[in-house]
């Protein structure tokens, strides 16, 4: 039998990426969800598709041998996880603490059976520092003659996610709920030192010294072009990125933001710029995908999360900010992530709320707001850029 990876979470990630890399690399993949449907699907078929879209071209990708398990199947779980020879995450971050007590009940069969053979479990998760914080849930699960085991013998593994996998269609999900597309791409960095014993060989994995600049990459680049093209493009009236991407107007807004951000990356992690010159230059080919229909509304959904201050945006302007370099075109993407205001999105309308509300009305609401959700005190350079370029696009006016 093929050694066996235990993917919590059948979603994006789970099904859209990990399961695809570790099936490539000779594993049976066990898939652990709450989504009945799918599980039954996958459990009756024993593999899925996935489609490998491009504007160019489309591939079909089965992912095989796979098997499924629900997260209330408490022991089954806790077998695999004894079981298993490698292990991710890919749930979301609110449900990392309802899976930490499946993972220490399997810590707790491998100590007692006297496995040898470390567990690493790469995080897969949209949340800073998520491997650390998963490892502290599950440690408070594991009890007291376990816990020299669960610190010598589980890895917990930083990861960025770069593939982009957006979500099944209700088309796709109704012609067959295993279904997923997702773009070729399959580059999956991981840290070195966080892994415990030999690292695995995975297909696409790439173990790294210099980890932070590779999340800083991802963030400040990936994270912020997007966030870019979601929110000058949803004040152009498009609907998905790429159509913002082939927009004459915004498109020297997008190039000159991820300059910036570029410039801040170099000087604070000591990169070259080469690596980034050519990683710029291999996000716009692929954001220009129009076969994965990726939405400005899901691009840009939540900006109260990413107008954070050391998020995509503000957090890539600060890092400008440090080099010595303006941040001129990332503050006009911060403005108009102000700006962005779908009603289908109550997070996005609580923050036009506050901007309008009776007590903040116009520039003084903004600065308030501004300084509450992103840290743009009143005064500094940064905070009266945004306010400048938010004024302006408030009356249609760009540069």
């Amino acid at each position: 039998m093929s050694p066996s990876a235990l993917m919590f979470g059948a979603g994006n990630v789970g099904r859209g990426f990990l399961g695809q890399l570790f099936s490539e690399s000779g594993y049976t993949v066990v898939f652990v969800d709450v989504d009945e449907p799918l599980l039954t699907a996958l459990n009756a078929a024993r593999s899925y598709p996935i489609h490998l879209v491009e504007n160019e071209r489309s591939e079909e990708v089965i992912v095989a041998p796979v098997r499924a398990l629900h997260s209330r199947q408490v022991d089954e779980v806790a077998a695999a996880v004894a079981e298993a020879s490698i292990a991710a995450t890919a749930v979301g971050a609110r449900a990392l603490p309802f899976i930490a007590p499946l993972v220490a009940a399997g810590v707790v069969h491998r100590a007692q059976r006297g496995i040898k053979q470390p567990l690493n479990i790469i995080i897969c998760e949209n949340l800073k520092g998520a491997a650390a914080v998963f490892r502290q849930m599950v440690g408070e699960h594991v009890p007291a003659d376990c816990q020299a085991y669960f610190q010598s013998h589980i890895g917990f593994v930083d990861t960025v996610i770069g593939r982009m996998v957006p979500p099944p269609t209700p088309e796709m999900r109704q012609a067959d709920v295993r279904l997923i597309a997702v773009e070729p791409y399959k580059e999956l960095p991981v840290e070195r030192s966080a892994f415990i014993g030999s690292i695995p060989a995975i297909v696409g994995m790439e173990a790294c010294d210099n980890f932070p600049a590779y999340t800083a990459r991802k963030l400040y680049i990936h994270n912020c072009g997007h966030a870019m093209l979601a929110y000058l493009g949803y004040l152009r009236g498009h609907t998905f990125g790429y159509q913002a991407l082939e927009d004459p107007l915004i498109r020297p807004y997008f190039e000159q933001a991820l300059a910036e951000s570029q410039a801040g990356i170099v000087a604070a992690y000591g990169v070259a710029p080469a690596w980034l010159d050519q990683h710029r230059a291999d996000l716009t080919h692929r954001f220009a995908n129009r076969a994965l229909g990726d939405t400005i509304f899901r691009l840009g959904r939540d900006p109260l999360r990413k107008l954070a201050a050391n998020d995509r945006l503000v957090g890539a302007a600060r890092l400008a900010e440090k080099a010595g370099v303006t941040p001129q075109f990332l503050s006009w993407g911060i403005a108009a992530a102000y700006c962005f205001d779908p009603a289908d999105d109550p997070l996005a309308m609580a923050l036009q709320k506050r901007l309008t509300s009776p007590s903040n009305e116009g520039g003084e609401g903004l600065a308030v707001v501004m300084a509450e959700v992103s840290g743009l005190l009143p005064g500094e350079p940064l905070a009266a850029l945004v306010q400048e370029h938010y004024q302006a696009l408030r009356r249609g006016q760009w540069m």
